[in-house]
């Protein structure tokens, strides 16, 4: 004979059985399953009669109060002043003056050399100055840390001044190299770098010169004309031409140029 299994008691207990007239004709013909369901009820009967006791206005503080004494003490570090963001960005804006000297010497060699290897002949009048190299990595990496900057400036919790300190700090670097890449775009003649540029020197100029530092009413400035703009757009379509001068013929590590 089949007996009733422990679900079926339960879904019997409950009324929530798939087939209870069945199981209830089982148990009134066999006497080990009534046996087994009855003491089932007297457990579950049991289980019932357990109340949970009332929590007073105070059970939060005595919580707290017995757990307190376990938790590490937090003591925040003091910051170094070679730390900060401004000697930060003086050392990109110095390894990118380096680089692009290096290459615009590198340039200017090249080509007095390929002027004497030319017969007398055939040496042509002179054309005017073409672009100054800029350096694609060194662009580039200025570029991808603006875009996570203002990535982060348009998504900022106006709610919260946790993040205004570093956003600032991250504003005064970006600065400093921003000005060297300025520079080297007014002297290449580029004009859609140079507008972006300028575009992006406004906004971190306010971000990093705010005396009373970045708090909700100044970031919400700072996303309207960072809108307005269109500077994270701009970004963007500049890494983006960058990406397609990185091809096999233009490796952005020896220098390539944009």
């Amino acid at each position: 004979m089949k007996h009733v299994t422990d679900e079926e008691m339960i879904g019997q207990v409950y009324g929530e059985g798939e087939n209870t007239a069945a199981v209830a004709r089982h148990l009134a013909d066999c006497r080990e399953c009534a046996e087994n369901f009855a003491e089932l009820q007297r457990d579950l009967a049991a289980l019932n009669r357990a109340e949970t006791p009332a929590r007073d206005a105070r059970y939060g503080e005595r919580v707290w109060a017995s757990i307190a004494p376990l938790l590490p003490v937090y003591r925040m570090e003091k910051r170094r002043w070679w730390s900060n963001g401004l000697v930060k960005g003086l050392g990109y804006a110095a390894a990118c003056a380096l680089l692009v000297s290096c290459a615009f010497y590198a340039g200017r060699v090249w080509e007095q050399k390929q002027l004497q290897q030319q017969p007398v002949a055939q040496v042509q009048p002179k054309v005017p100055q073409i672009k100054q190299p800029i350096v694609v990595v060194v662009l580039d990496d200025h570029l991808d840390r603006s875009e996570r900057f203002l990535v982060e400036l348009k998504h900022a919790d106006l709610d919260s001044a946790a993040m205004d300190s570093p956003m600032r700090d991250e504003a005064r670097s970006l600065l400093a190299s921003n000005r060297v890449c300025r520079r080297n775009a007014a002297e290449a003649r580029d004009p859609e770098l140079t507008t972006a540029l300028d575009h992006l020197d406004r906004l971190l100029a306010e971000a990093a010169n705010e005396p009373d530092g970045l708090n909700a009413q100044t970031i919400a400035r700072l996303q309207d004309e960072m809108n307005a703009d269109g500077v994270l757009f701009e970004v963007r379509v500049l890494r983006s031409r960058i990406a397609r001068h990185e091809g096999p013929g233009n490796n952005p590590a020896k220098g390539g140029t944009i």
